[in-house]
């Protein structure tokens, strides 16, 4: 007997087994950092709030398509009012080099956040929601060190309907199309005025995962995946730098990838960029710091894989809301 759901779920499985994508990726992974590291919570001196969409091969039809919001703050009013790290007036230019003269590392404080996001591929959807906790210290007069935390719970769901059989398959009556699953995260955070580093942790509780009570199709797990980032900031005068850096991924049974940018910023106006990931896509960006409010940037991948044939490449949007911005900075001051 034909059973074409079985052999749906089965690749279905097989696909998250072993493509690391069973975590949504991010072209613009440097302006939105806290979705990939907890230990970034708290690092601005204001709210930082993120809404962000992607559409990954765009043409085909159940490519993975991901939104989320994110926010983020320091805690203590010590922090947030008249401190060394708060800015006066307008605030310093971070891509000038005087910032790095009057750059001080940053008091010990806390930093908190929340985080939501849905990623869909196919039939397949998990919602995730979590919360993070960040401690920073000054462990220099310029450099910070940050360790951070994060924990929730992973909404998986298989969309039956949007599968087709030939034959009624009686395990299928008892299949699961819903479950939870606890969701932990933790990372470290290097910066300075110059450079950041970071290495995090997530999904770290890693745990079997199935979508029907048969045993022979019991296979699909949950993998733990490891982000590496570091960038480094290149005055080329007092009005612009660039800025290279670098993510490495890995997870469990998947070979390691990497992504490559490197952008070019004005002031604390606008940026361009362009980067490539491995064996997947070169990619262009764009960012615009509207005002002391609201940032807006874009990205848009070409593929370089199998998948060009049919794929009209990514594209990412992601707008930054700065709220409690007291010193009205522009763009952010401790995560470039």
């Amino acid at each position: 007997m034909k059973i074409i759901i079985k052999i749906s779920l089965l690749l279905f499985l097989i696909i998250n087994s072993a493509s690391a994508q069973q975590l949504p990726q991010y072209t613009q992974y440097i302006f939105n950092s806290f979705l990939i590291n907890p230990a970034v919570a708290g690092i601005e001196n204001y709210t930082d709030v993120k809404l962000g969409y992607r559409k990954q091969w765009s043409g085909i039809n159940g490519a993975p398509t991901t939104g989320f919001v994110s926010v983020n703050m320091p805690l203590g009013n010590n922090y947030l009012y008249g401190n060394a790290n708060s800015f006066s007036g307008e605030g310093n230019n971070p891509m000038s080099r005087s910032f790095v003269q009057e750059y001080r590392a940053a008091e010990p404080h806390h930093g908190i956040g929340l985080s939501a996001l849905t990623d869909q591929a196919g039939p397949l959807r998990q919602s995730n929601i979590s919360a993070a906790y960040a401690y920073h210290i000054g462990i220099s007069s310029d450099f910070n060190l940050a360790l951070g935390v994060s924990a929730g719970v992973t909404r998986f769901n298989l969309d039956y309907s949007a599968l087709t059989t030939e034959n009624f398959d009686p395990t299928m009556a008892e299949a699961i199309t819903t479950q939870f699953k606890p969701y932990l995260g933790a990372g470290l955070w290097l910066y300075g005025p110059r450079f950041f580093a970071g290495i995090s942790g997530q999904q770290i509780y890693a745990q079997r995962i199935s979508y029907t009570t048969d045993d022979q199709y019991k296979e699909g797990k949950l993998v733990n995946h490891v982000f590496a980032t570091a960038g480094y900031k290149i005055y080329m005068d007092d009005n612009f730098a660039a800025i290279p850096s670098i993510m490495l991924k890995y997870s469990a049974g998947a070979p390691l990838s990497y992504d490559i940018n490197a952008k070019i910023a004005y002031q604390d106006k606008f940026w361009v960029g362009a980067g490539y990931r491995h064996n997947d896509a070169f990619s262009g960006m764009v960012g615009f710091n509207v005002s002391s409010l609201i940032n807006l940037s874009y990205s848009y991948d070409a593929t370089t894989s199998a998948l060009q044939s049919v794929s009209n490449g990514s594209h990412e949007i992601i707008l930054g809301i700065l709220l409690n911005n007291r010193y009205h900075v522009k763009c952010p001051q401790r995560q470039f």
